[in-house]
């Protein structure tokens, strides 16, 4: 309850501070049609993928890409014209701000959607709003933006976001380690990990092991797994399972 609250609270600041700035409406966006001292046709609609609403007496309409005060002096001319009021004043007020939202998915404490503003467009802000990556997420991001697929590098160069987009945090590349070792299990593959960083990451070998007696699995060129002797300066791959043999002594 206290996240829906939370998300609640945050989209109705958005919507305030987007009311305040000026920006204009997009698809997607609900709105609420006021027109004075007309309550019949005081209407709540979202705006199609066409950039339209359906209003009473008018129909459709386009008001994507208009600001809620431009969209409200469209709306009372589309009235005039059809000679439905002689000098009506329509306010429109954003009800729900979808068009200035992104979508988090993946890896991420908190998935789901995250509204946008002047001080949290940015991709490392939204991703921390979302919890963080995840201990098995990886960095590197897919950012989905006019339905291309854009890599990019949470950690990188500012990379600015823009309503409606997706970004994906995929899981991280990982390894195995089994055997002789403290805390055997998968783990997180970092670039240029070595194999004695990778017994590290495992708390190390255990009094029975030996690091003399190491086998790396790792699939093959076929995709068929294939098993060798692994030295410690050995740098791992994506997928490599590494098993530590007790010693002979």
């Amino acid at each position: 309850m206290k996240r829906i609250a939370l998300g609640l609270l945050m989209l109705a600041m958005a919507a305030g501070a987007f009311a305040q700035s000026g920006e204009k409406l997009g698809v997607g966006d609900a709105v609420r049609v006021t027109v004075f001292q007309q309550p019949d046709l005081t209407t709540e609609t979202r705006i199609t993928e066409k950039g339209m609403v359906t209003l009473p007496l008018v129909g459709e309409l386009k008001i994507a890409g208009l600001t809620p005060a431009g969209a409200g002096a469209e709306i009372a001319a589309a009235l005039k014209r059809g000679k439905f009021l002689n000098n009506p004043q329509v306010s429109v007020g954003l009800v729900t701000l979808r068009s200035r939202q992104v979508s988090v998915l993946g890896m991420v404490a908190r998935p789901g959607r995250y509204p946008l503003d002047e001080s949290s467009s940015r991709l490392a802000d939204v991703i921390a709003a979302a919890g963080g990556v995840s201990a098995t997420g990886s960095e590197t991001v897919t950012v989905i933006r006019d339905g291309k697929e854009h890599k990019v590098d949470v950690l990188g160069k500012p990379f600015e976001l823009k309503g409606g987009e997706t970004v994906h945090v995929e899981r991280a590349p990982t390894f195995y380690i089994y055997g002789e070792v403290t805390r055997a299990g998968a783990y997180r593959l970092e670039p240029n990990m070595t194999v004695m960083q990778a017994l590290a990451a495992g708390g190390g070998i255990t009094p029975r092991g030996s690091d003399r007696r190491l086998k790396l699995r790792r699939n093959g060129p076929d995709g068929k797994p294939v098993e060798a002797n692994a030295g410690l300066r050995d740098v791992l791959q994506a997928n490599d399972v590494i098993y530590v043999r007790e010693s002979l002594f």
